[in-house]
């Protein structure tokens, strides 16, 4: 059967309101559609969600809610950020007099697609009628700026996010084409670019567009952003600095402020100008969770958990400040608490953000009462609603990590010997999330003659933009062309990496960069920074994969989503690094966690022996370092060194079977008998 055509003419039926003539073929389509010959597996699920639409609208029409429902169901099982659907629902609701239901499901439509002008338009509707100013004044806002985009620039933007990214950023480009200087629509294609991870480009876009508004704030903000993620701090500082100077009462401009400071390390400054918000509005949750964040990266866990609860009370369904108290690590969830999560979920009507920290948040607190089952049930469902959001595929990052074996070979390092810029300063901690690199850096930077950074994007930064474009595709200019860089090229690149991270230094000799993902560019690594000391933090694959798993990363770990998924990228990297160790012989040092619980101190001078710094005790009492730390082990790498993670995997073992064939031959059972059970960092 030929699908699109098929679709075609179900929606002419439909124009012709023949609506049981459509819907009867929609259902023929639906149930042959398991055996439709699709190659592509994104093409086929895209289809069907499309049919299951079609299908949906018409039982609408046929005033068959229950069947409608049903379809709709079915495709927010498979996309469950699919905004049609909720708008559909809404519709449904809407026809049964359901306006609370109704209003709820065009908001949560209006939040996966901002591009749903009925979404908007019924939303107003429906809050005019029952006199809700302030949400009426906001959508009433969304609706007047969408209505007024250009077609193209709305249907771009509607591509985007039904996460047709290619196809959104065409028909951007061929608009931008005519309209070079029409400011939303350079703010929608940097959008796209910052999704595709073209950062630069997207910074290079919005600084063009703020020139010609620089009235606008919200350009201002969505400027500063991209800079924060890229954290060139001292630009966005600058920046924060500039609009405050402008608006000092402005409160995005405060907020973000604080945010700049916490990101920077000014931990201090970020909680007392937090603080003076908090006098200013006492009822605004979001300055409540900062100031819980602030307070967990100096360590002080209770203050921060009082923080959390503090805004769940101004704020009930706050997704996020539940998930901030199970990733606080020291909390214990009571029974109201996770009545209240479940609660919530059972309603249906938090956003879907903070439906995914609620299954996280109870998973956690299932698991700590040892109810094994209904926390994987949780964690499954906030992994599969990420994972939805997320373009990761495991078979590119195979491809992307093979053509890193196929081109850095010995004979281009042979060929690029001595090139590049000789600093010494930087030690690079690589490996996977969760696998004990934070425990790692807190170790060495607990040494006098090393600073503890960040995870600095500056690498990843760098590997994108000498790929050419923002894709990852067998055409991509990089690695390859790392045969092709001149000397005089390979220097100036080390010399901008030591020279764009000074800012995170505090003086010592040495600094940490510890973002995980590195591991996919040491040969660009050794190429312009051939004196760069690298430390390979590995674990245990099973605690590992399932540990990062369980974590709801920020951004950029989305191979994490999937069993199946983060056990072939752990399977990839090994394989990776296999090859590092073959074509850099004694370039990298392999750490394993397991010896570093069994024997801290002969593995603490075996760090320092090759990093050729002196042994030096505080380094043992790596807990009572006083830094801020803002990744998940920051409660673990502030208590000494224990062997809780260890096997923490076992209790789910019925579930972990994905895992367990992905991980293939690094899967190794466990001894019958579990130690004790680790600094998980």
């Amino acid at each position: 059967m030929n699908q699109p055509s098929t679709r075609l003419q179900i929606q002419q039926m439909m124009k012709a309101e023949d609506f049981s003539s459509a819907f009867a073929l929609a259902e023929t389509a639906l149930s042959q559609f398991n055996t439709a010959d699709i190659d592509d597996l994104v093409a086929k699920k895209r289809e069907k969600i499309e049919m299951l639409y079609l299908a949906a609208c018409c039982a609408r029409y046929l005033n068959q809610p229950v069947v409608a429902h049903a379809h709709l169901a079915d495709i927010l099982a498979i996309e469950p950020f699919f905004g049609r659907a909720f708008l559909e629902q809404g519709h449904l609701y809407r026809a049964e007099g359901k306006a609370r239901e109704a209003l709820s499901c065009y908001q949560r439509a209006s939040e996966a697609n901002p591009a749903l002008l009925a979404a908007w338009r019924h939303q107003v509707s429906i809050l005019k009628a029952n006199e809700v100013t302030p949400l009426l004044d906001w959508a009433q806002l969304q609706l007047d700026y969408h209505q007024a985009l250009p077609p193209p620039i709305l249907r771009a933007k509607h591509l985007l996010f039904e996460g047709r990214l290619a196809k959104a950023e065409a028909l951007c480009k061929s608009f931008m084409q005519e309209n070079p200087l029409h400011v939303d629509g350079m703010r929608l294609l940097a959008d796209i670019f910052t999704r595709f991870g073209a950062n630069e480009e997207a910074e290079q876009l919005l600084a063009a567009a703020i020139n010609l508004r620089p009235e606008d704030s919200n350009l201002r903000i969505d400027y500063l952003l991209i800079l924060r993620k890229q954290q060139k701090f001292a630009l966005s500082n600058a920046l924060c600095d500039e609009l405050l100077a402008t608006a000092p009462d402005n409160r995005a401009f405060r907020f973000q402020k604080a945010v700049e400071d916490m990101q920077a390390g000014n931990t201090e400054a970020a909680r007392a100008s937090t603080q003076q918000m908090i006098i200013d509005e006492p009822n605004n949750a979001g300055l409540h969770v900062l100031l819980g964040h602030l307070n967990k990266a100096s360590g002080e866990d209770k203050l921060a958990a009082k923080n959390y609860q503090r805004a769940i009370a101004l704020q009930i369904d706050n997704g996020e400040a539940f998930y901030a108290l199970a990733n606080l690590k020291t909390h214990k969830f009571s029974r109201d608490e996770m009545i209240t999560m479940q609660g919530l979920l059972d309603e249906n009507r938090c956003t879907m953000n903070d439906r995914i920290h609620l299954h996280f948040a109870l998973a956690s607190g299932h698991e700590a009462t040892n109810d094994y089952d209904a926390a994987f049930a949780h964690y499954k469902a906030g992994n599969d609603a990420k994972r939805a959001q997320s373009r990761y595929t495991a078979d590119t990052m195979h491809a992307e990590l093979k053509r890193q074996q196929t081109t850095c070979t010995s004979a281009l390092f042979d060929m690029q010997s001595g090139k590049g810029h000789d600093a010494p300063d930087p030690i690079f901690i690589v490996g996977l999330p969760r696998a004990g690199s934070t425990l790692v850096e807190q170790i060495l930077a607990s040494h006098s003659q090393i600073d503890g950074t960040l995870e600095l994007p500056n690498i990843l930064s760098l590997a994108h933009k000498l790929r050419g474009d923002h894709k990852d595709t067998q055409g991509s200019a990089y690695p390859q062309i790392l045969h092709d860089l001149s000397a005089d090229e390979l220097r100036a690149m080390g010399e901008q990496f030591i020279e764009e991270t000074r800012f995170h230094r505090q003086g010592a000799a040495f600094f940490t960069d510890k973002m995980p993902n590195n591991f996919r560019h040491i040969g660009l690594i050794h190429l312009i920074l051939p004196n760069a000391k690298i430390i390979d933090a590995r674990r245990n694959p099973m605690d590992c994969c399932f540990s990062g798993y369980k974590q709801l990363f920020a951004q950029g770990q989305e191979f994490t989503y999937g069993l199946e998924e983060v056990g072939r990228y752990y399977s990839d990297y090994v394989a990776l690094m296999d090859h590092w160790h073959s074509v850099l012989p004694g370039k990298v040092l392999h750490v394993q966690h397991e010896d570093v619980l069994d024997d801290l101190e002969g593995q603490v001078r075996r760090m320092l022996d090759y990093l050729g710094l002196a042994f030096e005790p505080a380094c043992l009492e790596f807990h009572t370092t006083e830094r801020d730390v803002r990744t998940a082990s920051a409660a673990q790498v502030r208590q000494p060194l224990n062997r809780k993670g260890v096997d923490a995997w076992r209790p789910f073992d019925a579930h972990l079977q994905p895992l367990k064939n992905a991980l293939g031959a690094h899967f190794v059972p466990p001894h019958p008998v579990s130690q004790k059970a680790t600094h998980n960092g």
